[in-house]
């Protein structure tokens, strides 16, 4: 299995530290998985330009490579002024339409305020989905309160983050196995 861990933004620390938690159990709970950490804050990616995926050089060919490579996809995400980064919005951009197609996505969120706890469902998985995304269904939200000095303190956030870990997991192999299946009756 082809895990990419993408931590979505370029500025700020608590989804780093929550991507940082969530590479670990990750590493834990799927040693043998092909395993890769993105952090946009880490690479110097163009903006798209409507060009195809592999038109890009550099940092910008590859992280969208490696997307397009994967079977699963941990998305960090900070919320910003109600609203997904501009760093992640553009990622998407990169991508063509399909490019998630017969991926499992899940999605952690950092926001400053409860208030923010709508923002993926009504923002982030629309565009999952509208790419072809396999979604997991819940996702985990972490608040500014459940960290401190660049550790998460609530052992809650802790567990939700093991358990999405487990359950994206499991979503992989089961669609992995759907797929088999659906091949091996066409007989060629």
């Amino acid at each position: 299995m082809k895990i990419v861990i993408l931590s979505g933004s370029k500025v700020g620390s608590k989804t780093r530290t929550a991507m940082d938690y969530t590479e670990k159990e990750v590493r834990k709970q799927y040693p043998d998985s092909d395993i890769i950490f993105i952090d946009l804050a880490d690479y110097n990616i163009e903006f798209s330009d409507g060009r195809n995926f592999l038109e890009y050089e550099g940092d910008t060919f590859f992280v969208a490579k490696h997307l397009m490579d994967a079977d699963t996809i941990i998305i960090g995400t900070p919320i910003f002024q109600a609203s997904i980064p501009g760093a992640l919005k553009n990622i998407f951009d990169l991508l063509p339409e399909g490019a998630f197609r017969d991926k499992v996505i899940s999605v952690l969120v950092t926001a400053g305020s409860p208030k923010h706890y709508l923002i993926p469902s009504q923002q982030l998985i629309p565009i999952l989905s509208y790419m072809k995304a396999e979604v997991v269904k819940t996702y985990v939200f972490i608040e500014e309160r459940d960290f401190l000095r660049k550790e998460i303190i609530n052992d809650d956030v802790l567990f939700r983050i093991e358990r999405l870990v487990e359950d994206t997991g499991v979503l992989t192999k089961t669609y992995a196995q759907i797929r088999a299946e659906k091949e091996e009756a066409y007989g060629f």
